[in-house]
């Protein structure tokens, strides 16, 4: 079996990263992305959940309205909300983030930066 996906999509929000208790980077956004044209055209929205040092690094480098690449694996979140109903959310777990906008001039080169946990300089 294989789970996989790749989409590419803007910001919805700013990122927002929190830590867990043993210190590790979990930043969630969501992702729109289109198909269709005019009256035809349908926009999903896709949450997105990455780690650790692709957390950071989406943190500090896009924000809402950002064209991104995300590339990883659906997964199923369930909970039981406070009046014990039972709640399913669908989710990307992201392996690897490419920032696909231009540059900003003060930035090193131009074009499209691509981060994920194995290959971030820092």
């Amino acid at each position: 079996m294989y789970n996989h996906v790749t989409l590419v999509g803007r910001l919805g929000r700013d990122p927002e990263t929190k830590f867990t208790g043993s210190g590790k980077a979990v930043a969630n956004f969501s992702i729109a992305t289109d198909e269709g044209f005019g009256d035809k055209k349908k926009t999903t929205w896709h949450n997105i959940v990455c780690w650790e040092k692709t957390a950071e690094a989406v943190q500090k480098y896009v924000k809402k309205g950002s064209l991104v690449l995300v590339d990883g694996r659906i997964q199923v979140r369930e909970w039981e909300d406070k009046t014990g109903g039972k709640k399913k959310a669908f989710e990307i777990v992201a392996n690897r983030v490419q920032f696909l906008d231009k540059a900003k001039p003060a930035a090193e080169g131009e074009g499209s930066q691509e981060v994920d946990d194995e290959s971030i300089p820092f």
